[in-house]
């Protein structure tokens, strides 16, 4: 029998389904290979020593053998399992949501090493970090911009006027902003607070540092992640699962609850 051919390369597990008795088919995102299938053979056997090597959000090298259908993982060598992802029930549903908008805005080996570092980026901030908001506001915002729908800000996509700093509108359909005189015309338009677009902009021009540093009324929180949201479900045209377990999660009494990452198995 001919050999496959190996090869190396780092990944972050997005989902994984199960396969047979004791293996799983993972979705992968690598920065030179972009997003691709692959099985890893006996995995939930208790024997297994790449089980936790190869969860939700981790990252790790992976040694892979080409094969007929899906390729096989045959090594993994962990290098950030984010554990603080896995200690809250609201920053695992964060991740999920991270991963699943990833997954949606991502071709099959299409080579993507921005939007690999822009998950590992964001991945890590959601685990060390107490505001779970920004972060995804951040991901949702670059990663349009990396897969070509990034939407405009500066002018009304109707008259092609630069925007006044006023009370503005927000389509999807339209492509971003609206002036206060156009917005009426279009059925999807939402209302875009100043604020609301000072916050774009600056999500727009990745100046990590001020937005690391931002704190947001909820309310003006609560009005990015409607606009953003909006606009993602437009370009993807797919309602995100893990936006259901998140609400879902949001509504719940706050106590501490266990984290249970929620993937196609479940």
């Amino acid at each position: 029998m001919a050999e496959h051919r190996l090869y190396r390369t780092e990944a972050i597990v997005l989902r994984h389904t199960r396969s047979g008795e004791a293996s799983r088919i993972l979705t992968l995102l690598t920065p030179g290979y972009g997003k691709l299938r692959a099985v890893v053979k006996g995995v939930l056997r208790p024997t297994s020593h790449m089980a936790g090597h190869l969860e939700p959000f981790c990252r790790s090298r992976l040694l892979l053998a080409h094969a007929h259908g899906l390729d096989i993982i045959t090594q993994a060598q962990l290098i950030d399992s984010h554990p603080g992802l896995r200690e809250d029930l609201d920053k695992t549903t964060a991740a999920a949501y991270a991963a699943e908008l990833v997954d949606r805005l991502t071709e099959e080996e299409h080579e993507s090493p921005e939007l690999y570092g822009l998950l590992c980026y964001v991945l890590a901030w959601l685990a060390r970090g107490p505001d779970l908001d920004m972060p995804l506001r951040y991901l949702e915002t670059q990663a349009l911009a990396v897969s070509g729908y990034q939407p405009e800000l500066h002018r009304c996509q109707a008259c092609k006027r630069p925007l006044e700093p006023a009370l503005n509108g927000f389509s999807p359909a339209a492509g971003g902003t609206l002036c206060s005189a156009c917005a009426p015309n279009f059925s999807d338009a939402r209302p875009l607070t100043l604020n609301a677009l000072k916050v774009l902009r600056l999500l727009e021009q990745d100046d990590l540092t001020q937005l690391r540093r931002l704190k947001l009324p909820q309310g003006l929180s609560r009005e990015l992640e409607t606009l953003l949201r909006a606009y993602v479900l437009y370009v993807t045209e797919q309602q995100m699962r893990s936006l259901a377990f998140l609400e879902t999660v949001r509504e719940a009494p706050p106590i501490r609850r266990p984290a249970t990452i929620p993937t196609e198995e479940a």
